[in-house]
């Protein structure tokens, strides 16, 4: 089976925010999950977006077929570096900023015959 990949690393937001957003995608078939990051009101959607149209520009430059027989084969998030800050606080005191960056993954494959008979 055919597999296409996209890799965006060093995105500016967090693993926590970003993985209920590629679990909503995952298993599902590319029109379907394009429809669904598109109305979801969350920061890490348009990032996950932008991720898996470019997974599937890469299928479709390996001539896999068209997108509409397309699925979501693996969708994952891994943590990056973070970026740690500080914030003064009252009495000379300081508190820890944490800003967390992620890797997202999204594979595509050409859906199988079995799966289109479902």
């Amino acid at each position: 089976m055919a597999e296409a990949q996209a890799v965006l690393r060093f995105v500016r937001v967090s693993p926590r925010k970003a993985r209920p957003v590629i679990d909503l995608i995952r298993g599902q078939q590319v029109p379907m999950a394009l429809a669904m990051l598109r109305n979801l009101p969350r920061h890490a959607s348009k990032v996950v977006e932008k991720i898996l149209r470019s997974a599937v520009a890469n299928a479709e430059q390996k001539e896999m077929g068209d997108s509409e027989s397309m699925v979501v084969s693996k969708a994952f998030v891994d943590c990056g570096p973070t970026l740690k800050r500080f914030r003064a606080r009252s009495q000379g005191r300081a508190n820890a900023i944490q800003k967390r960056m992620s890797h997202i993954t999204v594979v595509v494959s050409a859906a199988s015959v079995k799966e289109k008979s479902r």
